[in-house]
């Protein structure tokens, strides 16, 4: 049994009123008022600040078949379900074969459009948590306890990573805060700028004050830095103006100030017992007893598995989906054949199912083209552990290999405060630690960070961001299996570096407008 503080799974429904999607209606379960329930009784806070935790890493507050959000499947509401399907199975990493009522979209890069279920799942995922994190922001204004700047500037990082998700993949939203909690009005609609400023502005704020240490599984200091970080490395794509600068800043407060060290152990991340792991800056907590979930690594455990091609009890899982695998977008990038990738030193080539299964992905909707991914398991580092239904193993959200690859771009773009010397360092650590070659400064070019990038962090919710920032996702630069329904691949219009904003938001916000081309 894990010894970390898990997600309580908070019988409290916190209500709230924003026109944003009829979907998110919800009635509270008690008939205290949240102002009553901290009056009555100020412990009450951790289990509510707990919940709020619990909306990015389970579906709903009752068990898997539970959800915050309207969905004809509770698992699939989940953020971290949702944060695959959009960030890789969009791009060259993961290919799903369901076909689930726009899964294909999604997996084929192609044929996108405002019904699709997916993209609705997300947008209300995100805007069931924000007004949540406003109703409990506005309570806590009238209630005295124990480390209440802290607990208001955790709910506020909250607040800003939904943000910063809406403002990554959609590019525009409405901005709901407390200070417009219960308006009967629609919001009106926020530009991408618009929500750019406000998450920099809340992230600032609350990055002096929050406490530079956390219980595992809680934001700190450096969680807030990496979220600028990100925020800023991408501040081209959302805003127009690079801001090379501030990332690498904030990028160096991560590595330099920060208790983290890289993992010796590179698959013990992505194991049951990764909450041991000195590298993790920010997990989502999992739990195979008291805080199932179809939606958080049970669908990146048991989603690669099959009983038909592989030993399920291997990895700690009962059941296999049959449903993802990588493409040779991402293992291509250790060999050209299933012998390539057997005889590499890269640990992280060993992390691929070949037996049974084709190199080549000639039908995404056939099992056995292309190799799944067994980077994710719900067994122990050593291998020990009990096969389950439901997987225990945290989701690594940040991480320091991640800053550590940040920061080599960064040198490369010119930031103040890097050097290309301490950045192949820092690159051939993150190597060296999975024992792959370590390279030389010739070797240290954009075209290698990106394909690193491949190498060290797919299937972590990343890809698609970096693509975009790369200018690698639209358009013919960069082509990958299936990429616009294509075997081959094909180009894609430059509309797709957004989603389209779900049909139900424009039909309950009037005042919301459809991204170009949607």
């Amino acid at each position: 049994m894990k010894k970390r503080v898990l997600i309580l799974t908070f019988g409290i429904l916190l209500c709230f009123n924003l026109s944003c999607s009829d979907d998110l209606d919800t009635e509270p379960i008690v008939q205290l008022t949240l102002e009553e329930l901290l009056a009555s009784d100020p412990n009450a806070v951790e289990g509510l600040v707990s919940r709020l935790y619990a909306s990015f890493a389970l579906s709903g507050p009752s068990g898997p078949s539970s959800s915050d959000i309207v969905s004809p499947d509770a698992g699939e509401g989940a953020f971290l379900r949702a944060i695959i399907n959009l960030q890789d199975f969009t791009a060259d990493a993961m290919k799903n074969r369901w076909g689930d009522d726009g899964l294909d979209q999604l997996t084929t890069t192609s044929n996108w459009d405002r019904n699709n279920k997916f993209f609705r799942l997300f947008y209300d995922r995100a805007y069931y948590t924000i007004p949540q994190c406003n109703n409990f922001l506005q309570a806590l204004e009238i209630a005295d306890f124990p480390d209440e700047e802290n607990i208001a500037a955790e709910t506020r990082f909250l607040r800003a990573l939904a943000y910063y998700n809406i403002i990554d993949v959609f590019g525009k939203g409405v901005l709901a805060t407390e200070e417009n909690l219960g308006q009967s009005e629609p919001l009106p609609e926020a530009s991408r700028l618009e929500l750019f400023n406000y998450v920099e502005s809340e992230l600032l704020a609350i990055e002096p004050v929050i406490s530079e240490t956390s219980n595992y599984g809680r934001a700190n200091r450096y969680v807030v830095d990496m979220l600028l970080a990100k925020l800023y490395i991408n501040a081209e794509v959302y805003t127009g103006t690079a801001r090379w600068n501030d990332a690498a800043t904030y990028v160096n407060k991560v590595i330099t100030e920060g208790p983290y060290s890289l993992d010796n152990n590179f698959v013990r991340m992505f194991s049951l017992d990764n909450n041991t792991s000195p590298e993790i800056i920010f997990p989502l907590l999992a739990e195979s007893v008291s805080s199932q979930s179809f939606g958080n690594t049970t669908y990146m455990v048991n989603g690669s598995l099959s009983a038909d091609t592989m030993p399920l009890a291997q990895f700690g899982a009962t059941q296999g989906w049959t449903g993802h695998r990588s493409s040779k977008g991402w293992y291509g990038l250790f060999g050209d054949s299933a012998e390539d990738l057997a005889s590499s030193n890269d640990v992280r080539a060993s992390l691929f199912w070949t037996d049974g299964h084709n190199f080549e992905m000639t039908d995404y909707r056939t099992w056995t083209d292309g190799f799944p991914v067994t980077k994710f398991r719900n067994t122990n580092s050593d291998g020990s552990g009990n096969a389950v239904d439901f997987s225990g193993t945290d989701f690594p959200f940040y991480r320091l290999s991640d800053a550590y690859l940040m920061y080599a771009e960064l040198a490369l773009r010119g930031a103040t405060g890097t050097t290309t010397s301490e950045a192949l360092g820092y690159v051939n650590d993150v190597r060296t630690r999975s024992n792959a070659d370590a390279i030389t400064m010739s070797d240290l070019t954009m075209d290698f960070i990106i394909d690193e990038r491949a190498r060290e962090l797919n299937f972590e919710g990343h890809r698609r961001s970096d693509l975009i920032r790369f200018n690698m996702f639209t358009g013919g630069n960069y082509i990958w299996p299936w990429k616009g329904g294509s075997e081959q691949g094909t180009s894609i219009p430059d509309s797709y570096n957004l989603f389209p904003i779900p049909a139900t938001a424009l039909q309950a916000n009037p005042n919301l407008t459809q991204n170009p081309d949607f």
